[in-house]
């Protein structure tokens, strides 16, 4: 029930703007290519796996699960910001995660598969992976940006204030 009544009521907040018409659909088949390309590659076929002997288990395990761990968090606190909190008008979203990275949802769908690509160091899953982040960039992350629909010069003041994808700590954040 609670995923339904979200997905409902969100299609109806004028406080949210849209995403682009293939945003959802590809980002699904993007996840869908990789997950299969990942574990065809990593537990079945070993085609593209051959790094794995260069760089041992105990370091990958690690990494990769820290990058994991790390996307959980800006998802969790990006969509937690985005759809648990309604605002009285459509506005530049800049706290939280929001003032570090202005697409901390989409920062956390690369980074969850990156971690899986260094836990299997997988070729073929990183293929599919720098096609999601090509997708991502002018399909998803351009056309929604962190800017809702207010004036284009404060949007481009306030996104200006945090970087789209990687934080930069000399930046001051919103």
């Amino acid at each position: 029930m609670g995923k339904q009544h979200v997905r409902r009521s969100a299609a109806h907040r004028d406080d949210l703007t849209g995403e682009h018409a293939v945003g959802d659909g590809g980002q699904l088949a993007f996840a869908l290519l990789f997950g299969t390309v990942w574990i065809a590659d990593t537990f079945f076929l070993y085609h593209t796996t051959f790094l794995n002997r260069l760089v041992p288990l105990g370091i990958r395990i690690p990494l990769g699960g820290a990058l994991l761990i790390l996307a959980a968090y800006l998802a969790v606190k990006g969509l937690a910001i985005v759809f648990g909190e309604m605002r009285e008008e459509p506005e530049v979203i800049t706290k939280s995660v929001f003032g570090v990275v202005r697409h901390p949802i989409y920062l956390a769908e690369s980074l969850a598969y990156l971690g899986l690509l260094l836990i299997s160091l997988s070729m073929a899953a990183a293929v599919v992976w720098v096609g999601a982040i090509a997708f991502c960039t002018p399909y998803r992350a351009t056309r929604r940006s962190c800017c809702w629909p207010a004036s284009v010069k404060r949007m481009r003041r306030t996104c200006g204030r945090s970087p789209m994808w990687l934080p930069r700590p000399w930046m001051r954040h919103g």
